[in-house]
């Protein structure tokens, strides 16, 4: 379907030879001769571009514009005049005006900038439409679960997310879904529109940790071959969303500390002191008071992180989402893999339910992604769920199948096992493994993980 276009015109034989050039575009034209025809137009009919005359026998192209932008601020509006002076430019141009063109026209000059307007709406459109769908995806309705423990949390997100607050912290176990809360508190918020960036603290080393939340100037060390901005400047109106911040190098947390007191930072080697507003949200699995203890963590940083404190609550002290988060997965996965999965049993269920879940609601999601994968029929069964270790939860063997196994499959398996169980965290992995972490990276270098 061609572009739908407006042309709000006075003079007939200008309203003529525009139409004419723009049908030619296969551009779909409606004409008016004056403002009240306009805004008649406009309220019955959906546009993509208004060419507007500056002056009107009943009101002036400015009056107009000024109503366009209270109803549809996507539409891209053209103004055209003979009466051109650098203040009617200035006045539409603050209105919201594309651009301004004077009579008479030079008309390949005119459909170079009607094409550029028209794309200029088409991607307005888009960005709303890819907002209005981040939006809904990251709404509170994404947390699935009707627990006590987490009606009280969807209260506390939307009076956070609603709030001016600057700083927030996120704590509980790996795989309670800090990341997509963070998310959820971004996207409900004035901020919204505004960038998310997100970093894991253990993702790199510490300078370059520092170098991505700090940007750096170039030349400030071997690589820095250019200048480059930081998350913090990235963000600037957004929010930055700080993953496993506990396990932060303490030289960070000093830096940190002082970005937090009043939202001004160094590129690292730079001289110039960058102001910004950006909302933080940290989140931990760690126990920070313990940290404290051992001296891993700054007290003071803490205190500062820790303004607006929410937690998430382990699965295991959800009562029936694990019900629920099933039947959510259930779905989701079928739909993903067309699979024609429409039931799982109440054995299934029970086996579900006397699981502890360390791994959480990562783990509960993986587990059923897993079963709708490899399923056959329509009903999940007991014997289709992998919960826990292959010898049942509390054994520490594992029981060799009677067809036998992969054993470099298998330890394949159990280091992405661990990694995502721990959200990459190496050191986290290494412990659930009973490895040193210099061991667990030998074998994932072994196996070409690294």
């Amino acid at each position: 379907m061609g572009a739908r276009i407006l042309i709000v015109e006075d003079e007939s034989l200008i309203r003529w030879s525009l139409r004419q050039k723009l049908e030619g575009l296969d551009a779909h034209v409606t004409e008016v001769a004056d403002g009240a025809a306009a805004l008649e137009a406009l309220e019955d009919g959906v546009f993509d571009l208004v060419m507007l005359d500056y002056r009107l026998p009943d009101m002036t192209g400015l009056d107009i514009l000024g109503k366009i932008r209270e109803t549809d601020k996507d539409i891209v509006v053209i103004m055209m005049t003979a009466y051109s002076t650098i203040e009617s430019a200035v006045d539409a141009m603050k209105l919201g005006a594309y651009d301004y063109i004077t009579k008479p026209f030079q008309m390949d000059q005119l459909l170079r900038t009607v094409n550029t307007a028209l794309e200029t709406t088409k991607l307005r459109r888009e960005v709303r439409e890819l907002r209005r769908h981040i939006a809904h995806e990251y709404g509170i309705d994404s947390i699935v679960g009707q627990d006590e423990t987490m009606v009280q949390l969807y209260d506390t997100i939307r009076r956070v997310a609603a709030s001016g607050a600057s700083t927030i912290f996120l704590r509980g176990e790996s795989g309670t879904g800090k990341d997509l809360v963070a998310r959820v508190i971004h996207y409900q918020s004035q901020r919204a529109p505004r960038p998310f960036m997100n970093v894991t603290c253990t993702a790199l080393s510490e300078t370059l940790l520092e170098s991505e939340l700090f940007g750096h100037e170039r030349g400030a060390f071997t690589d820095a071959k250019s200048q480059k901005k930081g998350l913090f400047e990235l963000a600037d109106g957004g929010t930055v969303f700080l993953d496993e911040v506990g396990d932060m190098p303490p030289g960070l947390q000093a830096k940190l500390l002082r970005f937090l007191e009043d939202r001004t930072f160094r590129r690292v080697g730079g001289t110039s002191e960058i102001s910004v507003d950006v909302r933080i949200i940290g989140a931990t699995n760690r126990n920070i008071e313990q940290a404290i203890h051992e001296g891993k963590f700054r007290s003071d940083l803490l205190f500062r992180l820790d303004v607006v404190s929410i937690y998430l609550p382990p699965l295991r002290d959800r009562g029936e989402d694990v019900k629920l988060l099933t039947q959510h997965f259930v779905t989701r996965f079928a739909k993903d893999f067309r699979k024609p999965v429409t039931r799982i049993d109440e054995e299934a269920y029970d086996k579900l339910r006397r699981y502890s879940w360390p791994g959480n609601v990562r783990e509960l999601r993986n587990v059923i992604e897993r079963a709708v994968l490899l399923l056959k029929g329509d009903t999940i069964g007991p014997d289709d769920l992998v919960v826990g270790r292959p010898g049942g939860e509390g054994n520490n063997h594992i029981v060799l199948p009677n067809e036998g196994l992969d054993l470099h499959e298998l330890e394949n398996d159990l280091l992405r096992q661990a990694l995502a169980r721990t959200g990459n965290n190496q050191t986290q992995a290494a412990k659930l493994l009973n490895l040193s972490r210099d061991a667990l990276r030998y074998r994932l270098e072994k196996m070409g993980m690294l």
